[in-house]
């Protein structure tokens, strides 16, 4: 059996249709909501089996991983976050990059030596790393109009992955990954499916409206906490959110805290773009947390811990200067 396991942001999306159009295979596809990471825990590989897995924490899955390559699978690991020990074993091979400034798209082109590099750049620009999008886009000599499409497209499938349920997304990750990789090159995806590209581009601009409306809750020079109500746009709107906070004011970290039907908050953290460190580290120091350096989150804060979170997040980015 061949499975594909992906994050079903814009990274494992643009990540797995570079590899399948590159290695088309029948696969199984095992994915989900942005948060849902520990996505091994969805399968139970056997001898001879085939995991291809893209864009999520090695570290958070690597007691499953074990377990796979102990039942004889083979595993092929790509990712850009905190990746902890990573296994000696001949059925694993993996290519692991947490530089900032990279993505699992970016590094699944390296790979492939190019050959689909504009999934690779609307993947970049979607999770926010405007710069090495256009570094790549810069050696196609791509034009200003190509790039806003590339970026829009990234920011839209990006939008789209963020919710507490796959009934809260606009469209289900694997059927997303399955009506884009009908096509070779994201241009094309844009142009002749019009019906998908503007039902996420029509419920990301409504959302981010009434994102935009937010008042602060906690705000400093260098850090700003924003509280989001329990609803659904809030909740899809809770990462690009930040992002799009950290691209108006790239000297401050930013914190979006999300109220849940559980009763505490889901938390995401966007580093300075001018000091992209030390997110996960932060979100790493509460229970459920995880992520990059220069983005991360918590999926469970309880209320009892907002205080202490918001202590620790203005002491982790407060005087750090812009660059190290």
């Amino acid at each position: 059996m061949n499975y594909d396991i992906f994050n079903g942001d814009a990274d494992g999306i643009c990540a797995l249709i570079q590899l399948r159009l590159a290695q088309p295979k029948k696969t199984v596809l095992v994915t989900g909501i942005k948060r849902d990471i520990q996505l091994l825990k969805k399968i139970d590989a056997q001898a001879g089996d085939h995991l291809t897995v893209l864009d999520i924490s090695l570290q958070k899955n690597n007691e499953q991983v074990i377990q796979c390559l102990n039942n004889g699978a083979h595993i092929f690991y790509a990712d850009h976050h905190q990746a902890g020990e990573i296994p000696k074993h001949p059925n694993f091979n993996a290519l692991i990059n947490t530089d900032p400034n990279t993505c699992t798209s970016l590094i699944i082109n390296q790979h492939l030596q190019g050959k689909y590099p504009l999934w690779a750049i609307t993947a970049a620009y979607g999770d926010n790393l405007q710069h090495s999008a256009d570094q790549l886009a810069d050696t196609l000599g791509l034009d200003s109009s190509t790039r806003a499409k590339l970026k829009n497209l990234g920011i839209y499938i990006n939008y789209n992955g963020y919710g507490s349920c796959i009934e809260d997304l606009h469209f289900a990750p694997d059927k997303l990954y399955q009506e884009l990789m009908s096509y070779t090159s994201p241009l094309d995806f844009i142009t002749e499916n019009q019906g998908t590209f503007k039902q996420l581009e029509n419920g990301y601009l409504a959302d981010m409206q009434r994102a935009a409306q937010t008042s602060p809750h906690y705000q400093t020079e260098s850090v700003a906490v924003y509280k989001l109500p329990d609803e659904t746009w809030a909740k899809r709107v809770s990462g690009v959110f930040g992002n799009d906070l950290a691209n108006q004011y790239p000297d401050r970290a930013h914190a979006i805290l999300t109220d849940t039907s559980a009763g505490d908050y889901q938390v995401s953290v966007r580093a300075p773009l001018n000091n992209k460190t030390k997110a996960d580290a932060l979100c790493a120091s509460f229970p459920t947390g995880g992520g990059r350096k220069a983005a991360a989150g918590i999926n469970h804060l309880p209320l009892t811990e907002v205080t202490r979170f918001i202590e620790k997040f203005n002491e982790t980015y407060s005087n750090m200067g812009l660059r190290i």
